[in-house]
């Protein structure tokens, strides 16, 4: 997939078949507009689009109140190229970008530089100034692109709420991540530095690799989980996940810490960047009296977590 950056890379003037969107998170529902778009790019001969800031807006626009991110920027473009488009054309947001009207950005963005001919669009986009711009508005205005519509995707052992961002947001909040995987088409997941923590756990019996949380991130609640840990070479290792701060060893701790005990195995992590996955809820954290309890309770997790993983 190609990447280019409206405001200074040199574009390739060429028509295209474009979707329009912040994409965070990349879930079944983008997915879906995104395959969309393919299918109807080949059926033109010409080349898919993807349309994504490098911000979200919010960021911008109320950036005391904008949502934690699911994916970081790299992990997007990651994720919009697996569904197989063609180029994506990143668009700059700041004040300025916001203060640009729907009909502009269709005149200048959509038809002058991307080259939309044809417009795929799923029923939460809004775009513009005020967020003027929706599916309405594209087709009141006359211009030569087709703007193709795409029903809301809603989670399949269900019938909740349509798939979303925000839903996968609430989903973390409330530790639910085998229902984010549901709506993500995969599990959630983040990555991340491996870094030097309090080296207790090697201590105890149980090392883990320790990744910082990054504070724009989505995350879920607090407590433990069963997981993947992939290395940087592509390696992949079950894992138990605990995400917290800590309690037995720290009253006070500011700030939340991902640590991922590996199953079976001793390496030296440290500096790798690496992406741990969340399968599936385990615990609550919680404070324990002293070592022995907490490494009982260790145990029956990483016995559960072979149990859930199959390893």
């Amino acid at each position: 997939m190609q990447v280019h950056h409206l405001r200074t890379d040199e574009l390739p003037g060429l028509p295209t078949v474009a979707a329009l969107g912040t994409f965070d998170g990349v879930h079944l529902g983008h997915r879906e507009v995104l395959g969309r778009t393919v299918a109807e790019a080949r059926d033109r001969g010409i080349d898919s689009a993807a349309v994504t800031f490098d911000l979200h807006p919010a960021q911008v626009l109320r950036p005391e109140s904008a949502p934690k991110l699911l994916t970081s920027f790299d992990e997007k473009l990651e994720l919009i190229a697996d569904c197989e488009i063609d180029r994506t054309f990143v668009v700059g947001f700041d004040e300025a970008e916001a203060e640009r009207s729907a009909g502009e950005f269709v005149e200048t963005v959509l038809l002058g530089q991307v080259g939309a001919v044809a417009l795929v669009v799923g029923p939460n986009l809004h775009f513009g100034h005020r967020r003027a711009g929706n599916v309405d508005f594209l087709r009141s205005m006359s211009t030569d692109i087709e703007v193709i519509s795409v029903d809301p995707v809603k989670e399949s052992l269900a019938d909740l709420e349509a798939i979303s961002s925000t839903a996968i947001r609430r989903a973390l909040r409330g530790g639910e991540v085998a229902h984010a995987t549901r709506m993500l088409g995969r599990p959630y997941s983040a990555k991340g530095e491996v870094i030097h923590g309090d080296h207790r756990g090697r201590t105890i019996g149980f090392p883990t690799a320790n990744i910082r949380a990054a504070e724009e991130r989505a995350w879920p609640s607090e407590g433990v989980y069963v997981g993947w840990f992939e290395r940087a070479n592509g390696s992949t290792h079950p894992c138990a996940i605990n995400f917290g701060r800590r309690p037995t060893f720290h009253q006070h701790a500011q700030h939340s810490l991902l640590e991922a005990h590996l199953l079976d195995f001793d390496d030296d992590l440290y500096g790798e960047v690496c992406k741990v996955a969340f399968v599936e809820f385990l615990r609550s954290e919680r404070r324990f009296d002293g070592v022995d309890a907490l490494v009982a309770q260790l145990k029956d997790d990483v016995g559960a977590a072979r149990v859930v993983l199959g390893v």
